[in-house]
Order: structure tokens, then C-alpha cells, then sequence
């Protein structure tokens, strides 16, 4: 039986007491800040790389870069706060375009309908996210980005280490490439972002040079081990109320709640820690890519996967734009994104917390309750 890991642990709940302790003590200094974006520059052959506090500011800086206010940006139906708060951040505005259930990315199709729905003169740009680590048709996205004067932007939270179909590394293909270091990603160090430039900006943007808040540094330290005590209370069932209260003070931090801040820069420590985790990626040459799949009643499968022993239940997946709490403000047009609307509802992506090898009964759980053919 698994270890359940509960209430969004992420990527902490499988550290383990060495990487608790590494975290805690790693020390960084300015040439880590330096090492890093000399790293991501080689790798993503960028012009400049810039460090941010959180992936959502280095994006909003990649969108500042290459658009003028006002100008319409593509984004995908199904993805996070944090793309539409660094859209409108960049005084930008979204055009949500409806995606594929297969791989949860827009499809052609699906952008040339988006297209009509506007006055196409004002759409400069469009944002490919590779939802869940699943690339997209990334030749004919270029295509159809050419033949309307698009300029790509990739978001690599996701997706940091993957490939698409032609061989091309995910974040090699448009003009910047914005990366979050933030829980459960790719590369996770807890917080944390950067932007590399590819091609010649538009626009020169400020790079951040304060250090974060002593708070957020803290909460960046400290989440391991915290983590690791929660998920040895969870043994006895209070690793769950325990992250609760933590959260209720302000110890610890939800990653949607992690503000977009174009005057911090990620920690030298955690800078130094991403770059020894991108060396890893480089050797290995894979990045977990989140399974998925769509069920009846997720609640229904949640607990069933709990009483197994698996905690999927930190899913931000509930609306088409999530968490939850803020979907209102999108205003987000699910009449023109139904399969969008589907997904939210019925998906159950599984955490990259879990080794692939311990999913095996979380899968026949899934697939039990399944979505059936003509139910959806």
C-alpha cells in the first residue's frame, strides 16, 4: 500500500531526508544567479536569460517583450490562473481557445475557429503550454502561427525536458521560453521561474533584481520539511490537518497563491538548485509527463484512490481556468470551449510525486470508472 501524501504536497512528499536536508542547508551565492542563465541560454539558445520570482512573472515579462497593450494572445482553453494573470498583467488580452481531449492542446482546427471569433488584425501572439508534459502538434502550430504573423511563446511549466514530435526540445521553437521551478514541476525547487529570450525583443523589459521577500524565502526552505513531517503524520492521519494549518498561518503557501512580481528574483540557493536538477535532466533525457484520464465522478474516484492509499485530491484541475477561487474573474467563454468545460470536470491527472512503478492499482481505479462511450 502507498504512503497517502495529502493536501497538495507536491513534489515534497517524495523528498527524501537527504534531499530534505540538502534543501534546508544548500547555500547560494550571486554566481549560481549567473550559472543558471548562462545554462539556460546554451541549452534554449537564447540571446538573454532572465530569473524571476515565479513562472507567471516570466511570462508576463516574455509577453511585455514581444506585444503591445491591447494586442489579442491565443491561449489554451484548459490551463491555470497564472497564464491569464500574466496576460493581463502584460495588458494583453486572452483568447481562449478550445483543446483536443486527447492530448489537451489546441489543434488546428480549433484555431482557425478561435481566429473568426475575433477581429484577427489585433492577434499577435499565441502561448503553447504542452498540457501536462503532452506536446503539441508543434509543425503545424508553427504553420498556422507563420500564416496569421503569430508570434510563439512556450510555457515550460509543464513541459521543461520534453520533446516534440520533430525531436525539438520544448522551448527551442518560439521567441521566448518561460520556465516555473515552482511544487510538482519538472524542475522543482519550490519557487522560482526564469525567461529566456530567443529572438530580438520589441520591447527592452527590467530584469528583477531585488531578493525575494525574507518570508518567501522561508516558506521556499522550509516546505520539504515540512512535507516530509506531513507525510509521516499521515501514518496517523494528521499529515493532511497539519498542511491545513500550516497553510492558515501563512508557513506555507498554495503555488496559485504565489503573486506575480516583476521586481524579485528567485533565491540564490534555489537557483543553484535548479541548475543541478536541469544537469540531471540533461543526462537522463526524459521529464515525467503526467498521465490522465476522464472519469464519471471524480469525488467518487478521489475517495476510492484514498482508502488505496493514493491523495490525487490536490488536482487544480476543477474548472477550465483553476483553482477554483479565482475562475470568476477570467470570465472564461465555456459556450466556445466544451471540451475545455468536459475536461475540468471529468479529468484525474496523476502527480508526479508518485513513482509510475506504485500507480499500478491507482490505474485500475481509474479505469474502472472511466467515462463510457456515449456519456460524453
Amino acid at each position: 500500500m502507498i504512503l497517502g501524501r495529502h493536501f497538495y504536497l507536491g513534489q515534497a512528499a517524495s523528498y527524501s531526508f537527504g534531499d530534505v536536508v540538502r534543501h534546508l542547508f544548500t547555500i547560494g551565492l550571486a554566481r549560481n544567479l549567473d550559472a543558471l542563465k548562462r545554462y539556460l541560454v546554451q541549452r534554449y539558445k537564447g540571446e538573454e536569460a532572465i530569473l524571476c520570482k515565479n513562472g507567471r512573472s516570466g511570462l508576463s515579462l516574455a509577453l511585455k517583450a514581444y506585444f503591445e497593450p491591447g494586442d489579442i494572445v491565443i491561449v489554451n482553453g484548459f490551463t491555470c490562473y497564472a497564464v491569464y494573470e500574466a496576460v493581463v498583467s502584460a495588458g494583453l488580452k486572452p483568447l481562449f481557445v478550445d483543446i483536443s481531449r486527447d492530448d489537451l492542446n489546441f489543434n488546428i482546427d480549433m484555431l482557425v475557429k478561435g481566429m473568426k471569433s475575433v477581429n484577427s488584425r489585433h492577434a499577435r501572439g499565441i502561448i503553447i503550454q504542452n498540457s501536462l508534459g503532452n506536446p503539441v502538434d508543434v509543425k503545424a502550430v508553427e504553420k498556422f502561427a507563420k500564416e496569421h504573423g503569430l508570434t510563439i511563446i512556450e510555457d515550460l511549466a509543464h513541459c521543461t525536458g520534453v520533446k516534440y514530435a520533430d525531436g525539438r526540445e520544448c522551448g527551442t521553437v518560439g521567441a521566448a521560453a518561460a520556465f516555473s521551478f515552482g511544487k510538482d514541476k519538472t524542475i522543482d525547487t519550490i519557487s522560482g521561474g526564469a525567461v529566456v529570450f530567443r529572438e530580438k525583443v520589441l520591447h527592452e523589459v527590467e530584469a528583477p533584481e531585488k531578493a525575494p521577500r525574507v518570508p518567501d524565502h522561508l516558506r521556499a526552505r522550509f516546505y520539504p520539511l515540512f512535507g516530509m513531517i506531513c507525510r509521516g503524520l499521515s501514518y496517523v492521519h494528521l499529515g493532511g490537518f497539519l498542511m491545513q494549518g500550516l497553510v492558515k498561518i501563512h508557513w506555507v503557501e498554495k503555488s496559485a497563491d504565489n503573486r506575480l512580481d516583476l521586481k524579485r528574483r528567485i533565491s540564490k540557493f534555489e537557483a543553484k538548485l535548479a541548475l543541478e536538477q536541469f544537469k540531471h535532466l540533461k543526462r537522463s533525457g526524459e521529464a515525467p509527463i503526467r498521465e490522465f484520464a476522464f472519469v464519471e465522478d471524480r469525488d467518487e474516484v478521489l475517495k476510492e484512490l484514498a482508502k488505496a492509499g493514493y491523495y490525487f485530491d490536490g488536482l487544480w484541475y476543477k474548472q477550465p481556468v483553476s483553482p477554483e477561487r479565482y475562475y470568476k474573474k477570467v470570465h472564461f467563454p465555456e459556450k466556445e470551449c466544451p471540451n475545455s468545460v468536459f475536461v475540468a470536470k471529468h479529468i484525474v491527472n496523476f502527480p508526479t510525486y508518485y513513482a509510475r512503478s506504485d500507480l499500478k492499482v491507482a490505474r485500475e481505479i481509474v479505469r474502472k470508472h472511466a467515462v463510457k462511450e456515449g456519456n460524453e
